[in-house]
């Protein structure tokens, strides 16, 4: 990959200076959100439909038999007020959950209780990052920054016949404003505490109406160190970052049945990977001790803990319109590259040199991680036109990656690169029936093949390994009107995740681990209700899932070890809610929650143990090594209850404008770290909250605002590293500052 800096700035620059122009034509504001900041609910008072592309196809998201959940583009630009990354999603719909050890590069999603906790680049995961119909299979492809951003949507359980392979715990699925007929431009910028800067703009500029359009877009977030090294004494040395994003859109429309888009994605980032804190938890407790202070770390090593990666991508989409049926194509490349360095054991020294701390360092750890990642997928589909009793669609799916992951210590391990490739294909297609006027049902079916294979380079024993799978998923739905304002569904869907080579360990001197595919069939019923002339939605869901032989990571303990392993069995069982409250014209109140069971179902299961916590689970001694046996555990980053609530009331002054006052706050159950069970590593409730004050006009074209982002400080832990202490890593601290929006 060449180096885009130049360009990345370039794009940047010139998208602000669209943004920030005084537009020829003034828009209406198409409001299809329910998570509204600005002036957007609907003028009768209502609550204005969601539509969500589950099925491929826009549709209302009342209508759909999935259990889903939606931010729109106003609550996303909140969310990411203070130039916060993707993970800042978590917990914001019931039954998400994000985190990441690798700052803003590599983030693990999880979607009922189900995820990866392995940290390593080449990690697979069970949840789908699907943006602009394209699959973003790698983590670091998957931290691609959310900009100008039309809707975000969670689909959650299997989803396994229209988006294939690995996706048995669901996708996030992320759709960018697109160009149109009409000049439109939208923006906002915000700036905050410790410097923080999040830009995010498009334009789209109709070249020649009817035929050809663009939309430029852009995003930048930065922020200035902030945290000191109590080891050196230097001030501000750590926590900056700068990410920037830009993308191209060209719509050709040369009849009324031929569109082609072709989109151009970059991202330059550069800036602080994530602060380990040693020694912060316990010990016999996970309540954060003296050796924690936000504002400084002891760090001896790491050079600096800086990231540095680099997103390239590119995509072409074709759709025709027959009289039967459209055709459509989507091709897209993407690349990846990058590192990251960290003071992995958190602390200064250790305990055989003359000084440690902060507690006991067993031995320092410095590693640096990087990738070169290049990925290619082909998808083509044909969908009938709808409009009738029966609506269907076929297509394949093609997918090859080919990624290069190189681990460097510093002093330990020697540098070892490793090679992934993976090629998978698979044909699809899904029919919906509607068999009476209440009555419909829908059924999928997919059949997918997957390889990978595995090798050392520049290695005299290069430990080739292959896997190979090739599966059946399948799902079969039923959705019933009840009355013209509430409906109820189930579902029932299979799934897999491919067979997996995780080959982090050869840097540390053991074999590359191998996980067999995980199979799993989840069972949902649900309801989605519209009452009192609109003014309120409920749509709820239960389900039930099994996992035959669910793949996990065996990560960290006091070998430092990365090892695939499959339990035998494992479930999954709870319900989601969400639901939307148009009190009044002015006051609008949105409020879900999720509660997760998840229990690992394997006897026999024993993995590595931490090097100084307090384990809970049953010891064996395996070969001379302790193991816990972790039969009946929850699954690790499974929080057992995710609730999240946001709530807008708007004073009108005039018939012009508005002082409004938004806040939304998520709460994030208690939730295990890793396979075992352990008095530091198992967190309590954690709750996180915003809030904006400000000045919109009533037709949603400026709005001008305080925010304040974590607004309480809450000091939550977010994620640890057991191998060498009670290693743990925090959210981000409170940001206060000001941001202005537009949409014309």
């Amino acid at each position: 990959m060449i180096d885009r800096s130049l360009t990345l700035r370039l794009l940047s620059a010139s998208t602000l200076a669209f943004a920030f122009a005084q537009p020829a034509l003034a828009q209406d504001v198409d409001s299809s959100d329910t998570e509204a900041t600005g002036a957007e609910e609907a003028d009768n008072g209502q609550l204005d439909m969601i539509v969500v592309t589950a099925n491929r196809r826009e549709e209302n998201l009342q209508q759909v038999p999935v259990s889903a959940a939606t931010l729109s583009a106003d609550a996303t630009r909140s969310i990411f007020d203070a130039g916060a990354d993707i993970t800042a999603l978590s917990a914001h719909v019931p039954g998400l959950f994000v985190e990441s050890s690798n700052g803003r590069a590599a983030p693990r999603f999880y979607i009922r209780g189900l995820g990866n906790t392995d940290f390593d680049l080449a990690a697979s995961q069970p949840v789908s990052v699907v943006m602009d119909d394209v699959v973003h299979e790698n983590v670091t492809l998957k931290s691609f920054p959310i900009f100008d951003v039309e809707r975000v949507e969670v689909l959650r359980g299997p989803q396994g016949t229209l988006f294939g392979r690995n996706t048995p715990a669901g996708i996030v699925k992320i759709d960018t404003v697109k160009p149109g007929d009409d000049f439109a431009v939208t923006g906002s910028a915000s700036y905050g505490s410790f410097g923080s800067v999040a830009i995010d703009g498009g334009v789209t500029i109709p070249v020649a109406p009817g035929l050809a359009s663009v939309r430029l877009s852009g995003m930048w977030q930065q922020r200035d160190n902030w945290v000191d090294n109590g080891f050196t004494g230097e001030e501000d040395v750590y926590g900056a970052y700068t990410d920037i994003a830009g993308r191209a859109q060209i719509l050709l429309t040369p009849s009324d049945r031929l569109s082609i888009l072709g989109s151009y994605s970059i991202r330059d980032l550069d800036g602080t990977s994530t602060l380990f804190r040693a020694n912060i938890l316990g010990p016999g407790d996970n309540d954060l001790n003296e050796n924690y202070d936000r504002d400084t770390v002891f760090y001896d090593a790491g050079a600096g803990n800086q990231a540095q990666y680099k997103a390239e991508i590119i995509t072409g989409k074709v759709d025709y319109e027959a009289d039967f049926a459209t055709f459509t194509s989507i091709t897209s490349w993407a690349d990846s590259e990058g590192s990251s360095r960290g003071d992995i054991d958190g602390g200064f020294g250790a305990a055989f040199l003359p000084v440690s701390g902060p507690g006991f360092i067993p031995f320092p750890s410095d590693t640096q991680d990087s990738i070169e990642l290049d990925q290619f997928t082909q998808e083509v589909r044909l969908a009938s036109n709808g409009g009738g009793a029966l609506n269907w669609q076929v297509g394949g799916f093609y997918f090859d990656s080919d990624f290069d992951v190189t681990t460097v210590g510093f002093d330990f391990p020697p540098s070892v690169t490793v090679n992934h490739t993976n090629e998978s294909w698979a044909v699809f297609g899904q029919v919906t029936s509607q068999l009476t006027d209440t009555i419909k049902l829908t059924g999928g079916l997919r059949y997918t093949e997957d390889d990978k294979a595995f090798f050392v380079r520049d290695a005299a024993d290069p430990q080739a390994r292959e896997v190979s799978d090739e599966r059946l998923s399948w799902d079969l739905a039923a959705f019933v009107d009840l009355t013209a304002d509430a409906s109820v569904y189930a579902r029932v869907a299979s799934g897999f995740r491919a067979p997996t080579i995780q080959g982090r360990d050869v840097a540390f001197f053991a074999p590359p681990s191998i996980a067999t595919s995980e199979k799993i069939m989840s069972y949902e019923v649900g309801f989605k209700s519209e009452l009192a002339d609109r003014r309120v939605r409920l749509n709820g869901a239960a389900y039930f899932y099994n996992i035959e032989d669910p793949q996990f990571s065996a990560v960290g303990g006091a070998g430092n070890l990365v090892q695939l392993v499959n339990a035998a069995d494992g479930r999954g069982w709870g319900f989601e809610l969400d639901s939307a409250f148009q009190i009044t014209p002015n006051f609008l109140v949105t409020a879900g929650a999720s509660y997760n069971n998840t229990e690992i179902r394997d006897e026999n299961l024993a993995v590595g143990i931490c090097a100084q916590c307090t384990v809970l689970d049953p010891i064996v001694n395996l070969s001379g090594t302790d193991r816990a046996l972790v039969d009946g555990n929850p699954f690790p980053n499974a929080p057992e209850w995710i609730a999240d609530l946001t709530a807008r009331y708007a004073f009108p002054l005039g018939n012009v404008g508005e002082l409004f006052a938004y806040t939304d706050w998520t709460y994030q159950g208690e939730t295990s770290f890793f396979l075992y069970d352990s008095a530091e590593y198992v967190v309590d409730n954690q709750i996180e909250g915003g809030l904006r004050v400000g000045y919109a006009k009533q037709d949603g074209t400026f709005e001008v605002a305080l925010f304040a982002r974590n607004i309480t400080d809450a000091d939550n832990v977010k994620g640890g590293i057991d191998f060498n202490n009670n290693t743990a890593f925090v959210n981000d601290p409170r940001v206060i500052g000001l941001s202005v929006r537009f949409d014309y």
